[in-house]
């Protein structure tokens, strides 16, 4: 987490909280000429409207403007975190049990760094992925310190 997502981040928790919702990412990345601000928020069901993205914008544009902690300009953007949604705590993890992911590791695991599954638990020793490989099913662990991205993800073989 870069120092102005930690900062974003401790203006916008209150802000989510008092609205019952749930933050779920901050990326501050800069894309062409342009930066970004994006906040992905989410109800606790899954369910965030258009109104609700809204006002947790509102606020946070009021809390940023007033306390200007980002040099640049900026685009501010808050939306649902969509249907791949990623999985960055231990809390995302626990209540993807049983559905579909993507997860990309930062050293090989038997050979490879990308892996898409069924997510069958997530403890202690990291992530059990059952993947399929040609026509077998294969459970994978994945080591918790390899992982580098995890999304939930959509099974089109469905």
């Amino acid at each position: 987490m870069t120092q102005i997502t930690s900062v974003v981040e401790k203006m916008v928790q209150p802000i989510v909280d008092d609205l019952t919702l749930e933050l779920v990412d901050i990326e501050f990345v800069k894309e062409g000429n342009d930066w970004f601000l994006r906040v992905y928020v989410d109800t606790p069901e899954g369910d965030i409207d258009i109104d609700q993205c809204a006002l947790v914008s509102e606020r946070l544009s009021e809390e940023l403007d007033r306390t200007d902690p980002i040099e640049q300009n900026y685009f501010l953007e808050v939306s649902s975190p969509g249907a791949e949604r990623p999985l960055k705590k231990e809390e995302d993890f626990q209540n993807a049990i049983g559905q579909y992911v993507y997860i990309k590791t930062y050293a090989p695991i038997d050979g490879m760094k990308e892996f898409e599954g069924y997510l069958l638990s997530y403890g202690p020793e990291g992530a059990e992925v059952e993947i399929r490989i040609k026509t077998r099913k294969v459970t994978v662990l994945i080591d918790k310190k390899k992982i580098a991205v995890a999304r939930l993800a959509i099974d089109f073989s469905a």
